[in-house]
């Protein structure tokens, strides 16, 4: 059996505001959150196996690749410019999203590349032939 306390003219007020407060934190979080990742280029971010296994969308994100990325993940680039890729760990979404968004001293590239190249960008770096 559960014991109540007798609970004075204020104490369902501070009750009500914790219960509220708890709603609160628990809810809007993930209201935002679902917020920025439906908003953009959420639609982009779905990569089908189809579409990563295209020929032509691998040989488009190979030449982008080579024109702009590698400069600084290629074997090529200085040490300790950027990171070394390592796409077995990636998931295509996460690759999109650092690509259009930025990271740390990564600029964001949607201003530079249309969806279609940035999709195609991925489908390179998680193709089994990618070579930095």
């Amino acid at each position: 059996m559960i014991k109540r306390h007798k609970v004075g003219p204020r104490g369902w007020l501070s009750e009500a505001i914790v219960l509220l407060l708890s709603i609160w934190v628990l809810t809007v979080p993930n209201v935002v959150w679902a917020e920025t990742t439906v908003s953009g280029d959420a639609e982009a971010a779905v990569f089908s196996p189809e579409y990563m296994a295209d020929v032509k969308n691998i040989e488009l994100g190979k030449t982008l690749w080579q024109k702009q990325c590698r400069h600084c993940h290629g074997a090529s680039a200085y040490p300790g410019k950027a990171p070394k890729l390592k796409p077995y760990k990636y998931k295509p979404a996460f690759v999109y999203k650092r690509i259009t968004n930025g990271f740390r001293k990564m600029p964001s590239w949607k201003a530079v590349f249309s969806t279609d190249e940035r999709r195609a960008i991925v489908t390179y770096v998680m193709d089994n032939q990618f070579s930095p």
